[in-house]
């Protein structure tokens, strides 16, 4: 039996663009899962999907009207309750035959095999293959309920529930109508294309023709990577006729995509006054409100054009570009009166607001989490070598903009307007800087602050948000990450390791929690938060490429100072690659497990009760390595420091073939856990070597 492509195709009102590309895969998932699981399409069949505004489909190749029939063997009950002493069928086997419509003269072919420890009756019939006209109507259906929708409404007076209404269903199989039902939708062979450049309802021949008949006929780019790529390059070609370039663009591209299905791109302009306007209001006003590109010059300067991607193709655009540029103006003209109203009233002014402006309700007010960083933002700036006052001015600013016309208009600008803000009061460049990046690193990749004033105040911004909300008990759980605390936590992990800052995560934590009064915060800080972090820290380092085992051995310690982790791991990797690696790794666990057995407190090693030549060439070939590597370690330099302990080995080797480590003699065992611990404490300086061992 050959196999023919299917189309399955749903037509709906306009879907939620910001989705669209995940509903288009998921359906075209969904669907091919259902057909394999009945075997009615290859484990590795080709599919592929379609998503525009209007519809979501699927085509798969080499898809058979009927599945192959298989064989099935099922348990049907144990021997001893099937059979009597005579091997004759029992009154229970006789009834489970009746109920499965298997006839009793079957028995003499059912199978008897061992199951588990008993002896079974096993049936092997042969079942017919599904057939696609039977099955395929539940397998949309199926696929439509594991869309990943939040909400799902209803329509018309019928009982189907969808994200949008759908209109019609398109089920083929070759060039035959798949018969079924779908959300109340009789299959057909009949679409719709594009709502004003095509002529209609058209009639799809076969699944094959349904990419090229929508093409032609319906004016419709159906496949959602094909109609990006072809807004794409039109945006670019345009840029470059405009001497132009589109700056970021990506997020934007993917939303225009999910909105139009025949795209043409148009230039559009307004007047070159509103460029006096900070060009990221403008720029968020054109992407986010209108859904059009800007341009940029060379150097990244804003100018007064831009380009729209329209749903139309027309031989005079004129009408397009007008009405668009019409529509964008009072939108230029809002953001020019916020910003013009914003710097009559001034930013410092609305600091003395911020008390009346709740933040949380167990944590206080805007006013006094501003109080808090600044507290913490001078500690941090001073061991930075920054002007603390400084840090303090930036601090008590930092939230002041969060009360400004534009930053309520549009939240994304906070910080960005409180830098424009600051620098038309005369604040010091390097204050405003400050103001705009304490909010970095506001997503993943996203830049680091590059001054130690706003390094500073991103570290208490974030600290604050941190040991507050662990302090009341505000934990993340499982997905879920209440008030953004595991972008915080990253956020300060990645300024203090990336920067780098010679600074101790665990004293960061202490001297925030010390900035909240008395008796706000639970007695749990910093360890659970502390321990937060870390976790995430290794999850970023992962991510990141490190091995599992040099990060497991490194975060091993807990290390509370971030910027040295990296070249802690360098240096696991380096050590890895000496010989005597693998041997002392394994040793050191072999110390690890002995000293947790012992359950007792080595002290320190006395020489008069080393009995034993090779406990005494152990101790002396501490002596001797301890000061250098100690040296190293505090210079921090960590591959050399485990380079000097390699050369341990052969002590260490000599030490275990030739020491009974658990002596008779109290005193003698004592002294010998006490040389392993100090060698233990010398080797896991750097990281816990144990964990290297496999």
């Amino acid at each position: 039996m050959t196999g023919a492509t299917l189309l399955v195709e749903l037509l709906t009102e306009e879907l939620p663009p910001k989705a669209l590309p995940k509903l288009g895969q998921a359906f075209a998932d969904g669907i091919a899962a259902g057909l394999r699981t009945r075997g009615l399409a290859a484990d590795d069949g080709a599919f592929r999907w379609f998503a525009t505004p209007r519809r979501l489909a699927v085509t798969l190749a080499g898809v058979l009207p009927e599945a192959a029939a298989r064989e099935v063997t099922e348990k049907i009950m144990p021997v001893s309750v099937a059979l009597d002493a005579s091997g004759q069928p029992t009154a229970a086997l006789t009834k489970k035959l009746e109920a499965k419509g298997i006839p009793l003269a079957a028995v003499a072919g059912f199978e008897r095999r061992l199951d588990g420890k008993a002896e079974a009756l096993f049936h092997t019939s042969t079942v017919a293959g599904a057939k696609l006209a039977e099955v395929l109507a539940g397998i949309v259906q199926d696929a439509l309920k594991a869309l990943p929708i939040p909400k799902v409404m209803r329509w018309g007076d019928g009982d189907a529930t969808f994200v949008r209404p759908a209109h019609k269903l398109t089920m083929l199989h070759g060039t035959s109508v798949v018969p079924g039902s779908v959300l109340d939708i009789q299959s057909g062979r009949s679409t719709r294309g594009h709502r004003f450049m095509s002529r209609g309802d058209i009639d799809i021949a076969s699944a094959d023709a349904y990419e090229p008949t929508l093409l032609a006929e319906g004016k419709v780019i159906p496949d959602f990577a094909e109609r990006r790529a072809d807004i794409e390059k039109q945006l670019v070609t345009e840029a470059g006729r405009q001497g132009a370039t589109l700056g970021e663009y990506a997020d934007l591209l993917d939303e225009v995509t999910a909105l139009v299905e025949h795209p043409t791109v148009y230039v559009g302009e307004f007047e070159a006054e509103f460029l006096a306007v900070p060009q990221e209001c403008l720029i968020l006003t054109m992407r986010a409100n209108q859904k059009y590109f800007p341009l940029f010059d060379v150097e990244g300067k804003l100018l007064n054009r831009f380009l729209i991607v329209s749903n139309m193709q027309m031989e005079d655009p004129s009408n397009i570009v007008t009405g668009n540029q019409r529509v964008v103006r009072p939108r230029l003209s809002d953001a020019r009166f916020f910003f013009e109203q914003d710097i009559k009233a001034g930013l410092t002014p609305r600091v003395v607001k911020l008390g009346s402006v709740v933040y949380h309700n167990k944590l206080g007010s805007l006013g006094d989490r501003v109080q808090r960083m600044s507290i913490v933002a001078r500690k941090v700036a001073g061991l930075l070598g920054a002007d603390e006052n400084l840090a303090n001015r930036a601090a008590l600013l930092s939230k002041a903009d969060l009360l400004t016309d534009m930053v309520g208009e549009f939240p994304e600008l906070q910080g960005t307007m409180g830098r424009y803000y600051a620098q038309a009061e005369g604040a010091l460049p390097v204050v405003a800087e400050a103001i705009e990046q304490h909010y970095r690193p506001r997503f993943a990749g996203d830049a680091l602050p590059d001054t130690n004033i706003g390094r500073a105040l991103a570290l208490a911004d974030k600290l604050d948000s941190l040991v507050g909300f662990f302090g009341i008990g505000q934990l993340p759980t499982g997905d879920r990450a209440p008030f953004g605390l595991r972008r915080a936590a990253l956020g300060v992990l990645r300024i203090l390791m990336e920067s780098p800052l010679p600074l101790d995560l665990v004293a960061l934590i202490d001297e925030s929690a010390a900035s909240y009064a008395p008796g706000l915060l639970g007695s749990e800080l910093p360890g659970p938060l502390f321990d937060f972090m870390l976790e995430r820290l290794r999850n970023q380092l992962r991510e990141a490429g490190h091995a599992q085992d040099v990060v497991d051995a490194v975060l091993a310690l807990k290390p509370t100072r971030i910027d040295l982790v990296v070249p802690k791991l360098q240096a696991v990797v380096a050590f890895q690659q000496l010989p005597e690696a693998a041997a002392l790794a394994a040793a050191n666990k072999r110390i690890v497990n002995i000293l947790k057995k012992a359950d007792v407190t080595p002290g320190e090693p006395d020489v008069a009760l080393l009995a034993e030549d090779a406990e005494k060439a152990l101790f002396h070939a501490i002596v001797e390595v301890a000061p250098l590597a100690r040296s190293h370690f505090q210079n921090e330099d960590y591959t050399d420091a485990l380079r000097v302990l390699a050369g341990l080995r052969a002590a260490v080797d000599r030490f275990f073939d030739e020491v009974m480590v658990m002596a008779e003699e109290p005193l003698v065992r004592q002294n010998r856990l006490a040389l392993l611990g100090q060698l233990a404490g010398l080797m896991n300086q750097v990281a816990d070597i144990s964990r290297l061992s496999a």
